[in-house]
């Protein structure tokens, strides 16, 4: 189905609310994000109770020790440090996603604003911070985690050890900023076109083996939401969205410490408008040729909203011995999600007008610990619990029908369907990292995950992962997993489909089987060089067959996403990648080829049309989200204390179902090709007043490239967008104490 929207302000009225901001701003450094085919571990030094040691040396061997407990070991990682994501156009003023698109194997999305694919996966990706995972929680257009707290992150992909589960097409691994090696503070601000206006301020310190970060910033623009239109300027587009973090660490001794975080997000975002829709026909043959009331509707002068707003918060306790490790957490998110209609306007183009209200809360616990059994073999093991408590509240304003679909009244009628559902999921894990060989890793081992959610399922997961060095500088790698996807909780329909019938917002079908445990099997190969001093190169091969593949889409007025199942699914792909770092050049570039197909749609059949499903039953079909080439690049170099950097992304396009297709034929189509490259020059200035000054200049989309992100024509897509315009913005950022 679609969703349409709402009139923009003047440009006097907004002139009034926002603030007009001037001059560049981005950091310095060398490096960009590197691919690692394969990570192995070594323990960490064993503590020593010297007082005299310093806080720095207590928190690097503490943060030394909580790596050492969930190492990547086989895993395809890309790393990025904070100086890399600095070195991008736009530094952390950017998306946390506009970071992640430079990985390889990574292309965009909006089904979800700022949405990604790993892998050509649906989503299915899993936060940690500080190794911590992250719920879900509810979120469509709104990105909670920003790039303003991250001091390094990693990209996890291919056949992960046991320790990560459940989501498991890519793992953001994120360690945050800390008072201990960031002492000081900054406030800045950044803004530009779409009347953009992002104020921002850090602070962080140290005292008495307490280390604290905290972060804040508010953004407005006229640009919240990929446009459905090539057009520059969206109708209905406005966006304010806040982000907050903190983390406050004790140091108790030189082998203990007590962490707690705690992020936030609130963002309101305006639906754009898609001009020049006609109204459904057969809604204007009742008897009056009204709805409401009202005999003409304007597609451009609809007014819809949506609020996003989330919490979380995580208490830890760490501590490092010479034999173990282990870190205890508990940790807890509330989300919510409203979505207001218009509610003539929505009937008239979708047959139905909908109030959503959506709300999660999950807590849960997380203990994982690291016992070195031998020289040669080291124990992992750990334990999550979580429960997750969800609800859904829809008034839906719908019209009666007659047997042949045609309304038999123009006065809508509401219709409430409100649940509410408790889940509980259990993981545990245990695994043996064993080196045979100097130069060779084995580690193997596996979990068990049970849900009680919308389905009541478990398995148990077998692990291999193996790590060979041959020759300096080479490091090849191969590895199985075993993985069980449970569909989100939080965003499985609810509805009552039954209590639709006979109205404008009848389902398509009749079926309704419940969305299952996706269950995959993965292999991953892969090897990396270093070619020549600073310069690497690698290549990377992994093969999946999933059994109830999990999709979503959005199927109705409400901009939420629904799960379903295919019967069976296959993803595939190489991924090559490059970098070079070496003084003030630094590089890097990734190419990846791959696709996802599926055959038979097996669950939530209801939101499809009968010859959809007839069509997936005997072909196989490629996901919407499928994208053939992905590519990304990029450049930095320093001159005389100037920073110049460029980076690129590029597809072959995502799916969509092509002209003329059969009936009931989808997604045998692309959307055209695209190439978005950005730039960015910024450069500090040390020996400013009270601190050093950064300025910062980014040029998005140099070359105005437009493009689609999606049609409206692939299955579950309510809408095309398209990619940005080009843009400009420019930032000053003030530093004090340390910098």
């Amino acid at each position: 189905m679609r969703y349409f929207f709402p009139k923009r302000a003047s440009v006097l009225e907004r002139t009034g609310r926002v603030v007009a901001t001037s001059l560049f701003a981005l950091a310095l450094s060398s490096s960009f994000a590197s691919k690692s085919a394969a990570q192995t571990t070594a323990p960490p030094p064993a503590a020593t109770p010297e007082s005299g040691e310093s806080v720095t040396v207590q928190a690097e061997r503490l943060n030394a020790a909580r790596n050492n407990i969930e190492p990547a070991v086989g895993a395809s990682s890309y790393n990025f440090s904070q100086d890399a994501i600095q070195n991008l156009p736009q530094g952390e003023e950017a998306g946390l996603n506009q970071v992640l698109l430079q990985a390889p194997g990574v292309n965009q999305d909006n089904l979800a604003n700022g949405g990604f694919h790993v892998r050509n996966e649906h989503l299915n990706v899993q936060y940690r911070i500080n190794g911590v995972i992250i719920p879900e929680g509810l979120s469509f257009f709104g990105q909670g985690l920003n790039p303003r707290f991250i001091g390094s992150m990693s990209l996890l992909t291919g056949a992960l050890p046991a320790q990560y589960g459940l989501r498991t097409a890519g793992v953001v691994d994120i360690q945050t900023k800390s008072g201990v090696f960031q002492n000081g503070g900054s406030v800045g601000v950044y803004g530009g076109s779409y009347w953009t206006a992002q104020p921002s301020v850090e602070a962080a310190g140290n005292a008495g083996g307490f280390n604290y970060f905290i972060s804040g910033d508010f953004m407005h623009n006229d640009h919240g939401i990929n446009s459905p239109t090539p057009n520059y300027d969206a109708v209905h587009d406005e966006t304010n969205q806040e982000h907050g973090f903190g983390y406050l660490e004790k140091i108790i001794d030189p082998s203990s410490k007590v962490s707690v975080m705690a992020g936030s997000f609130y963002g309101w975002f305006q639906i754009p408008n898609q001009p020049g829709l006609e109204n459904t026909q057969s809604l204007f043959n009742t008897f009056d040729g009204t709805i409401g009331g009202q005999s003409f509707f304007d597609s451009n002068a609809l007014k819809e909203t949506q609020i996003e707003n989330s919490h979380f918060g995580i208490v830890s306790y760490l501590r490092t011995e010479e034999d173990y490790d282990f870190q205890v957490s508990t940790f807890s998110k509330y989300s919510i999600l409203r979505f207001s209609p218009d509610i003539y306007g929505d009937l008239a183009f979708n047959g139905v007008s909908q109030y959503a209200l959506r709300q999660d809360i999950t807590n849960g616990v997380q203990a994982e610990g690291t016992y070195r059994l031998a020289k040669d073999h080291t124990l992992r093991g750990g334990v999550i619990v979580s429960g997750e408590r969800t609800s859904a509240d829809t008034t839906s304003f719908v019209l009666p029908v007659d047997a042949t679909g045609a309304p038999t009244s123009s006065t809508p009628f509401a219709i409430e369907d409100n649940h509410a559902k408790t889940g509980w999921t259990y993981s545990t894990f245990l695994q043996d990292e064993w080196h045979p060989f100097e130069t060779l890793t084995i580690n193997f081992g596996g979990r068990f995950d049970v849900v009680n959610t919308s389905t009541m399922e478990n398995q148990i997961s077998p692990r291999l992962n193996v790590v060979w060095k041959p020759v300096e500088g080479t490091t090849a790698h191969a590895g199985y997993a075993n993985y069980f996807t449970p569909p989100p909780f939080d965003i499985v329909s609810l509805e009552t489909p039954a209590k639709f019938a006979g109205t404008t917002a009848a389902p398509a079908g009749t079926g309704n089987s419940p969305v299952k445990a996706e269950r995959a099997q993965v292999f991953d190969v892969g090897v990396t060089q270093d070619v020549l001093p600073g310069l690497k190169v690698g290549i990377d091969a992994y093969y999946k067959y999933a059994r109830n593949l999990i999709d979503e889409g959005q199927f109705g007025a409400p901009v939420i996403l629904t799960p379903f199942n295919y019967h069976v699914g296959f993803t595939k792909g190489v991924e090559l990648t490059t970098s070079y770092d070496n003084g003030p050049f630094s590089y890097y570039g990734n190419l990846a080829v791959g696709e996802e197909k599926a055959e038979g749609i097996s669950s939530t059949q209801f939101i499809f049309d009968p010859a959809t499903i007839a069509f997936s039953n005997t072909h196989l079909v490629n996901t919407d989200h499928s994208q053939l080439v992905t590519a990304s690049a990029g450049m930095s170099y320093l001159w005389q204390g100037t920073r110049f950097s460029v980076d690129l992304i590029a597809g072959t396009g995502v799916r969509t179902t092509r002209d003329n297709a059969a009936p009931g034929e989808f997604n045998g189509g692309t959307v055209p090709s695209y190439e978005q490259v950005n730039f960015g020059v910024s450069h500090r200035f040390e020996d400013a007043p009270g601190g050093p000054i950064e300025i910062r200049a980014d040029l998005i989309n140099a070359f105005d490239e437009t493009y689609l992100i999606r049609s409206q024509a692939g299955i579950g897509v309510a809408g095309p967008q398209y990619g940005p315009r080009r843009t400009f913005f420019l930032g000053i950022r003030k530093f004090f104490g340390a910098g």
